[in-house]
């Protein structure tokens, strides 16, 4: 073993843009995940399907067009910032994720397994500890790495 270390910084996660399709696709990811919303699966799925896809998409989508930048999401482009940031100070390769959509925690770990690395330190990006953040990315690592 190398005793390669990589960086994988870790934040919740946007739609990859505003358009009502892509806002109900990250609320269906994330409101689905049994961490975010604590209910038995078939009234998690009932919930989710029934009551909240049908109609928070599109009041979601308007309120994400207000904030949404040129470039994209503003947690995306300033979680991007703060990876390439680091990058630049450290001897490591640093990778960024989100645990709901782009980009991709697979990814993330795919391109750190590229460069060798066996050791990984998980950045939480988020501002506490938390089922519904912290520890569902930690879970959702977990089942990509093994």
């Amino acid at each position: 073993m190398s005793d390669k270390k990589g960086v994988l910084l870790v934040n919740l996660g946007s739609p990859d843009s505003p358009a009502v399709g892509d806002v109900r696709r990250y609320l269906r990811e994330f409101l689905m995940d049994k961490r975010v919303m604590d209910v038995p699966w078939l009234t998690r799925f009932f919930l989710v399907h029934f009551m909240i896809l049908p109609f928070r998409p599109r009041a979601s989508a308007s309120a994400y067009r207000k904030i949404w930048l040129p470039e994209g999401s503003p947690l995306v482009l300033i979680s991007k910032k703060v990876c390439e940031t680091l990058q630049s100070r450290l001897d490591i390769p640093v990778e960024l994720a989100m645990r709901y959509q782009n980009p991709r925690i697979e990814k993330a770990i795919d391109n750190l397994l590229e460069h060798s690395v066996d050791q990984l330190l998980l950045v939480p990006l988020f501002p506490h500890y938390a089922m519904s953040s912290f520890e569902t990315a930690v879970e959702r690592i977990r089942t990509v790495l093994h």
